[in-house]
């Protein structure tokens, strides 16, 4: 990922589709950007409004699959996974850091819902900023800091990795693949109890 955005080959090398299952087993994917990712303990952290499609399929099924994927690099890397809620604390101090603009967007939008045309959209959005004691979306007056509290049905989700593969483009399609796994189950808090990782290599 770092290589990615060192050598600026694609806008978003943070950018993840993530799959999600509803209950019926039908599945959809969307692509999410990568907020965080913890090293140590085996999870990346993306953000999204809680009532979305996505949101309401992690409730009825925490599991997941997510894939990277850097065209210009020849390198993949595909993720299997349980879903979690992030602490408050952590989407707090993420939604703190977004645009006042980006803010507004997330108390206006009821992410996944119907709407009639995009002008109804930015008619929500300027009457909750009038709400908020926030300027017009189309102002043209300076961008001060201003003191936007995240809506608490706007957040983080954790996705804790049970597998990894890592994919590298070969010549006449000889790709080398190794994939790690470790067992993954949820554990008596948010975080899951995960086991040792294993690796084995595949053929392409």
């Amino acid at each position: 990922m770092e290589e990615a955005r060192h050598k600026k080959t694609q806008p978003h090398p943070n950018a993840i589709t993530i799959a999600s299952v509803d209950a019926s087993g039908k599945p959809s994917a969307r692509v999410v950007l990568i907020k965080d990712l913890s090293l140590k303990e085996g999870y990346i952290v993306f953000h999204t409004h809680y009532g979305s499609r996505k949101s309401l399929e992690f409730v009825g099924n925490p599991w997941a699959a997510g894939v990277v994927h850097w065209d210009h690099l020849s390198r993949q890397i595909r993720f299997e996974g349980l879903i979690t809620k992030s602490p408050d604390e952590e989407s707090d101090a993420y939604f703190a850091t977004r645009d006042w603009r980006s803010q507004l967007n997330a108390w206006a939008s009821e992410q996944s819902q119907p709407i009639s045309d995009y002008k109804q959209l930015l008619d929500r959005a300027n009457k909750q900023a009038k709400k908020m004691n926030l300027p017009k979306l189309d102002s043209t007056g300076s961008d001060k800091d201003f003191s936007v509290q995240r809506p608490p049905f706007w957040g983080g989700f954790r996705m804790w990795f049970c597998s990894i593969e890592f994919w590298t483009a070969g010549s006449a399609r000889f790709h080398e693949r190794i994939l790690y796994k470790r067992s993954l189950k949820k554990g008596d808090n948010d975080d899951p109890a995960a086991g040792l990782w294993r690796y084995q290599r595949l053929q392409p």
